[in-house]
């Protein structure tokens, strides 16, 4: 399944927001327009499913409180609302399920987040099976049902566990290099779902050696061709038994050319942490800001590089969303017009714009995404900031 469809209501940035997603969506905008908060509202789903700790109350919690997650230009509408549509391909006709939460401020007490609205819709044909519909009796007769949803309780979601199944296996990674290549000086606490990639060399090694031999394989061609001079990679644990990847680049003396993963360039580890996670798993797959640590020339190439290595994948193909505003990336022309939400700065909030019939005009007729609809969300009077 894959998201086609997200609407939003007084969500952080977003105070009334419709977006169509495809099985690659680039979302574009400025700095401070909202690219980060759109694709927090996928984590936050994953984060009321997951198996351990995960509600509604402890979503919000983690996120500052619900004065955090409401749009400041809702004063006068205090639920916040989201909905997804899920549908098989990008080509369905139409979505397999509807899921609608709505939540407020209990305005009381604790001042927790209570449920204004759930709903999951099921489509079967041209039939609608409503299979969720809160508030209902029951909760009317007890307010603390009212504090969570039937998304995140075993005991109710049997029949629509497709919908938990997906959001639970959303995958985020912003990976930070020096996590990587200093984490046995750095220490400290490792983040649930381990967002910034400090432990992704545990999770190279957790995989039997079989599927990781054949991971690495692919993701050694790949780089090869990005990389000048990178002739293969490797797993090896030392002596204390730590994972580590090697690499060897051509060198006259034989043994000169060998690295490991403290020795690579940031952008090196970002692409073997981005190829990996193309082959694992085929959830939804959030990237912000890919291009970062990365040569211009290989920016260019990411969304085919992208391509391909999703492709070579055994599992099915991922669903993509990726924040971006590099030139160099949106410069490539295979990036399909259709697949491209611009975030635009409103007298309320940020409003999200997909291609109008003359912007696709446009990139069909041989632009990039870069030459028509970049130059849309630049800061105004950018060029004054010489002056400062």
């Amino acid at each position: 399944m894959i998201v086609t469809r997200v609407k939003l209501k007084n969500w952080r940035n977003f105070k009334d927001a419709d977006a169509r997603l495809r099985e690659v969506t680039y979302v574009l905008g400025a700095n401070a327009t909202g690219k980060s908060n759109f694709l927090e509202v996928f984590r936050f789903l994953r984060d009321v499913v997951k198996p351990r700790g995960g509600s509604l109350q402890s979503a919000v919690l983690d996120r500052g409180g619900l004065a955090k997650l409401r749009c400041l230009h809702a004063r006068r509408h205090p639920e916040v609302a989201i909905e997804i549509e899920l549908s098989e391909t990008q080509e369905s006709p139409g979505p397999l399920w509807i899921y609608h939460l709505a939540f407020k401020s209990e305005g009381r007490g604790a001042n927790r987040p209570i449920i204004v609205k759930e709903e999951v819709v099921k489509i079967v044909g041209a039939k609608r099976l409503k299979l969720v519909d809160r508030p209902n009796d029951a909760d009317r007769t007890d307010h603390e049902r009212l504090t969570q949803t039937f998304l995140e309780q075993v005991s109710e979601n049997k029949d629509f566990r497709d919908i938990v199944g997906f959001f639970a296996s959303l995958t985020y990674l912003h990976l930070v290099p020096q996590l990587i290549k200093y984490g046995e000086f750095i220490g400290g606490r490792q983040l649930e779902n381990d967002p910034f990639g400090q432990a992704f060399l545990e999770r190279v090694a957790g995989l039997p050696e079989k599927t990781r031999s054949s991971r690495l394989k692919r993701i050694e061609q790949a780089l090869k061709k990005a990389i000048p001079q990178f002739e293969n990679l490797e797993f090896k644990k030392d002596e204390a038994g730590h994972p580590h990847l090697e690499a060897r680049y051509s060198h006259h003396r034989p043994h000169a050319g060998l690295q490991r993963e403290d020795q690579f360039s940031d952008g090196t580890l970002r692409l073997i942490a981005l190829f990996w996670l193309l082959m694992d798993g085929d959830g939804l797959l959030l990237l912000e800001e890919p291009e970062l640590s990365l040569d211009e020339h290989i920016i260019q190439q990411l969304p085919r590089l992208i391509d391909r290595v999703s492709k070579s994948s055994k599992r099915k193909r991922r669903q993509i969303v990726i924040t971006t505003h590099s030139q160099a990336l949106l410069d490539n022309k295979a990036i399909d017009g259709f697949g491209v939400l611009r975030l635009e700065r409103a007298e309320e909030g940020t409003r999200i714009v997909a291609p109008s019939v003359e912007e696709v005009a446009l990139l069909q007729g041989g632009l990039s995404v870069a030459d028509v609809l970049l130059p849309k969300v630049h800061p105004k009077n950018v060029d004054q900031l010489a002056l400062l």
